[in-house]
């Protein structure tokens, strides 16, 4: 490959990461799904690409497809609930994100849902919701007709639909609750932390049967309390408690003698703090522990 190829193919490589992350929810698999496209574009007739964005990107979509259906079949005999893997977006990672919709559409919530959707439903929503094609772009890319593809899309909004609004409130409120229940958590604090919790608070654990956690969702705020006065228990001084932006939003981080453990996101509602998703997966983790660890871009 040509240096200046293999340039062409860097420009677009964060769009085709953040695009494969979006359809597999997972930065691991994302990250070979990438790799397994520059082969391609490496082994590519040059002259037969006549747009290296979007020939790039049904490339991606492609692979990510082949990779959903096995991914399903694991994720089926997942040991617990399945979280997608964090993603740490402060440095553009996952591309701008400058909206409440651009957030919203790498937000662990979302990830959630999308796993509702058969792999092409998902491809036709994320291609749209994200990253804006038109109808006519996706059917190209997926090989599907125009009138295919916008029932796919409406079965899919209709699908991944929530019945309240998932939208943020305002970042100010969202970081003040975030560092309020993370300082909380530093301090042991069970009182100040009943008082961010919801009375019908979700707790949703994702170890994947590699470390201790729960294996089913914890409901309600005086389950969640007993739980968290187990952990701060179990793991009494030695747990450092942070705040970073991870899929768009503020997250709780978790170290133990310097190592990442846990990642949490956290879904608000009416003022409180109504779900809260935590992976302690170490395989889930690796990738946002390089984040941490990776020299910054202009160093």
């Amino acid at each position: 490959m040509t240096s200046g190829t293999a340039e062409e193919f860097t420009a677009h490589r964060p769009r085709m990461f953040g695009l494969a992350y979006r359809l597999l929810g997972s930065a691991e698999e994302a990250e070979d799904a990438v790799q397994d496209a520059f082969l391609r574009w490496n082994a590519a007739d040059r002259t037969a690409v006549g747009h290296p964005g979007a020939w790039l990107a049904k490339v991606v979509t492609n692979l990510c497809l082949n990779r959903l259906t096995s991914a399903r079949v694991r994720r089926e005999a997942y040991v617990g609930p399945w979280l997608p893997e964090p993603v740490l977006t402060a440095d553009g990672a996952l591309g701008p994100l400058e909206s409440a919709e651009q957030r919203e559409a790498v937000s662990t919530a979302l990830l959630v849902l999308l796993e509702r959707l058969t792999p092409t439903e998902r491809a036709v929503y994320v291609l749209r919701e994200a990253f804006d094609y038109s109808h006519r772009d996706i059917a190209a890319v997926l090989d599907l007709g125009e009138a295919n593809c916008r029932q796919l899309y409406r079965r899919a909004v209709q699908r991944v639909a929530a019945p309240e609004a998932r939208f943020a409130p305002a970042a100010d409120r969202r970081q003040e609750l975030v560092e309020s229940f993370v300082r909380a958590a530093r301090e042991g604090d069970l009182a100040g932390l009943e008082k961010l919790l919801a009375a019908d608070v979700v707790w949703w654990s994702d170890g994947g049967g590699k470390v201790t956690s729960a294996r089913r969702p914890l409901v309600g705020r005086e389950t969640v309390l007993r739980f968290l006065a187990g952990i701060t228990q179990r793991l009494g001084g030695g747990a450092e408690h942070t705040t970073a932006e991870a899929n768009g939003a503020p997250a709780l981080l978790t170290h133990v003698a310097g190592q990442l453990v846990a990642v949490g996101s956290f879904e608000l509602r009416d003022g409180a703090i109504a779900e809260v998703r935590v992976v302690t997966n170490p395989d889930k983790l690796a990738f946002a522990a390089r984040q941490l660890t990776a020299p910054a871009p202009d160093a």
